[in-house]
């Protein structure tokens, strides 16, 4: 679950907030192991620089961001609540065709904000949003009538739709300050069932060294880059000839000519296995 990538970068000093979490960055095994890709716009909690709003996908960005209210790590829960339940409905929750219609679709659906929450806008921001028609919003078993849910399951029998909405109702909260943390979410019933002690607090990767992508490299010295990546792989999580009869060493060559060449050649150094490695570690 997200949530357990969510709690696993917490562990890091600082944290990091992934910023772009939508479907088309999650990928999912055969055996339902979930990875987060692409940390391209993730930055780190805390930074001293202005976290600008123009990050996340539209229909997965938090109304703070859209907002210009400056955010913090649960932006992401809102991203989370967002593709869930695109995931039960069957489409975007929220489809804006910019940032003005986006606002507008969350507001025509959850209702208007709080005169607390108008009250931490910027003075344009505010007058803008407290001139839009108020809206009374819908309630979470309209949003997600049970219809859209299966009628039992078959692996876990106690979860319930109702427990579902409960979750999305945390999570899709316009003030961020009343949004549920990744701390909560780990214990809602609808995910504790999945809860695994030892992932959430398994120990955080070790610091990723940058210095070999910030150097030049020629063909032959990636090539031995990947193949060294590749055999401490291995050694480091027992998977022998796991390349479908191949050795490592036909894999590690094999990818070396078909793919090093061109980074190499196009001066792509930040593409080398190592750090793609590392971030599949870190996800």
């Amino acid at each position: 679950m997200s949530f357990h990538y969510q709690n696993k970068i917490k562990k890091f000093n600082p944290i990091i907030i992934g910023r772009d979490l939508k479907p088309s960055n999650i990928v999912v095994k055969s055996d339902c192991t979930l990875k987060i890709l692409d940390f391209g716009l993730a930055r780190t909690a805390g930074t001293t620089f202005m976290m600008t709003p123009y990050v996340v996908t539209r229909y997965y960005r938090a109304p703070e961001v859209i907002l210009g209210m400056g955010y913090k790590e649960n932006v992401d829960i809102w991203s989370v609540g967002c593709i869930m339940g695109e995931m039960i409905r069957g489409g975007v929750l929220f489809p804006g065709t910019d940032h003005i219609d986006q606002w507008n679709k969350i507001i025509e659906q959850l209702g208007t904000p709080s005169q607390g929450f108008m009250q931490r806008l910027q003075p344009t921001v505010r007058n803008y949003v407290e001139n839009r028609p108020r809206y009374p919003g819908y309630s979470f078993d309209r949003l997600f009538p049970d219809v859209l849910f299966p009628t039992d399951s078959s692996e876990h029998n106690k979860l319930k739709a109702s427990q579902a909405r409960d979750l999305l109702s945390r999570m899709l909260v316009i003030d961020p300050e009343k949004r549920i943390s990744v701390d909560e979410a780990l214990l809602h019933p609808y995910i504790c069932v999945w809860y695994d002690e030892g992932e959430v607090n398994a120990p955080a990767p070790g610091p990723y060294d940058h210095s070999v992508d910030e150097r030049e490299h020629t063909v032959e010295q990636w090539k031995e880059l990947i193949y060294q990546e590749v055999m401490e792989y291995e050694m480091t999580h027992n998977t022998l000839n796991s390349t479908g009869g191949r050795t490592a060493q036909q894999a590690a060559a094999d990818n070396g000519d078909e793919h090093v060449e061109a980074a190499a050649g196009g001066g792509a150094t930040q593409g080398s296995s190592s750090q793609a490695q590392q971030g599949s570690t870190r996800r």
